[in-house]
């Protein structure tokens, strides 16, 4: 991930894309910050998965931006946070869609073997495990609880 950041880096350079250019500058300072913090930890780099997690909470927080500025009758502002979520997700594994999350989610509860509420935690952890980055998991809650209560 690091080698094609760097790579989308160039790239956006060289085609003279500011607006690319500068979230692409956003993640690796976001990445040197994650690695700085694990090298405090004794850790070294910081691991492939701390880093789809960071970028999904950059999405998020961009995400929660462009819908203030929304509310507040600022579209331009909501512009520039919305191509910044686009340059962030194409660095994310391709999200599944929502019939794709649904097998998944059905092959997790058969696979677990949950029959009630109190087996939603192991549910969420298997999906955590296998699916790591390329779901929603706050909708995939959600998805579960229905499954497992009908």
């Amino acid at each position: 991930m690091r080698d094609t950041i760097m790579t989308a880096l160039k790239d956006a350079m060289k085609a003279g894309d500011k607006a690319r250019l500068g979230a692409v500058r956003l993640i690796q300072a976001a990445i040197k910050d994650k690695d700085i913090e694990a090298r405090g930890l004794g850790k070294g780099q910081a691991s492939p998965e701390d880093l789809l997690a960071l970028l999904q909470k950059m999405v998020k927080q961009r995400q929660e931006s462009a819908a203030i500025y929304c509310a507040n009758a600022r579209p331009e502002l909501a512009e520039i946070e919305e191509a910044e979520i686009a340059t962030i997700q194409s660095f994310l594994p391709k999200q599944l869609d929502e019939e794709a999350t649904k097998a998944a989610i059905a092959a997790a509860i058969a696979e677990t073997g949950a029959a009630s509420m109190k087996d939603m935690g192991k549910v969420i952890a298997l999906l955590r495990e296998k699916f790591a980055g390329q779901m929603d998991f706050a909708k995939a809650s959600g998805l579960v609880k229905t499954m497992l209560s009908s």
